[in-house]
């Protein structure tokens, strides 16, 4: 019962564990698919380029459908939203540390603007779950979308509410997506990079509602 308190539970910062002070591996320098770096610092990132960070369940998925769209320049898959310092994917998944598994996604907007990310992100995963996706339970897989502009907080606001009623009127509960400053994004080991490039056959959990946006929303 406690292993489960912790799966579905956010846990305090006194409870969290304690981490690390610094990232302790290494990760490939270039994109299994997209031509460009995996670690993207702002100082490297192309000019007039944007940030995105989503949290949709599995990491592995969420970033294979993020790399497919056009516009988007790189992705990773790390950890967010939580208060353990650089941890590990165990550590993550024990439920002890608060982290969503999330995709940090880095577009050019003159190509995919970031409400067609939001738009993405809430067709491709069920956001009404709270701690689920699927049969994965715990508080990695929750619905999240980190914000890092006052501009990308008013457009996943607006989408959301714009998103609820389309869902509910098909038995859906409310949205629990929870959209919040961008914390500090801590990436991930380097063989969850890319996963299902280097896997083809590996897991994806998409619980998506089916739910589409209608055109001009």
């Amino acid at each position: 019962m406690l292993f489960n308190r912790h799966k579905t539970q956010l846990p305090t910062p006194d409870q969290a564990l304690k981490g690390r002070t610094e990232q302790w591996f290494t990760i490939a320098e270039r994109h299994a698919v997209l031509d460009a770096p995996v670690v993207t610092p702002e100082a490297e990132i192309p000019e007039g380029y944007e940030v995105a960070v989503f949290g949709l369940g599995c990491f592995w998925g969420a970033e294979e459908i993020y790399w497919r769209m056009p516009g988007v320049w790189s992705t990773s898959v790390g950890y967010a939203g939580g208060t353990t310092p650089h941890p590990s994917y165990e550590q993550v998944c024990s439920g002890q540390t608060g982290h969503t598994e999330a995709v940090r996604v880095v577009f050019d907007p003159s190509k995919v603007s970031y409400a067609d990310l939001v738009k993405a992100f809430f067709e491709f995963h069920d956001p009404t779950q709270g701690m689920r996706q699927g049969n994965d339970v715990g508080t990695q897989y929750r619905s999240a979308i980190y914000t890092l502009s006052p501009e990308q907080a008013e457009t996943a606001e607006r989408l959301k509410t714009a998103y609820e009623p389309l869902i509910r009127e098909r038995g859906y509960g409310p949205i629990t997506t929870e959209i919040k400053p961008a914390p500090t994004y801590y990436y991930a080991e380097d063989h969850h990079q890319q996963y299902l490039a280097k896997n083809p056959n590996g897991y994806r959990c998409h619980s998506a509602t089916g739910v589409p946006f209608p055109a001009g929303v």
